[in-house]
């Protein structure tokens, strides 16, 4: 298969996968809620920490580590939302 058949297949497809979407709503919830409420992510993932982690309670991020997610969660919303505009 030639390079220019693997463009031309590409550029052809309309770009919207609905599987996609669904990832990317998913992926929206998520960011939603790393920004209204990041504890509620450190709490689910805290039960993942048992295995290695003596007390996993004492690993809760402080304001500055909570306010830190909520950043990063609206930098990620904005490329969830940027992708989803490009794809719909």
């Amino acid at each position: 298969m030639s390079p220019n058949a693997v463009v031309q297949a590409a550029t052809d497809s309309d770009g919207s996968s609905p599987v996609f979407v669904l990832v990317l709503c998913f992926f929206l919830v998520m960011g939603v809620i790393q920004v209204v409420r990041p504890q509620l992510l450190w709490k689910a993932n805290a039960r993942l920490q048992r295995c290695w982690v003596k007390n996993p309670e004492a690993t809760e991020p402080t304001s500055k580590g909570y306010a830190m997610n909520r950043a990063v969660g609206v930098i990620f919303l904005g490329l969830v939302i940027w992708m989803l505009i490009q794809q719909l």
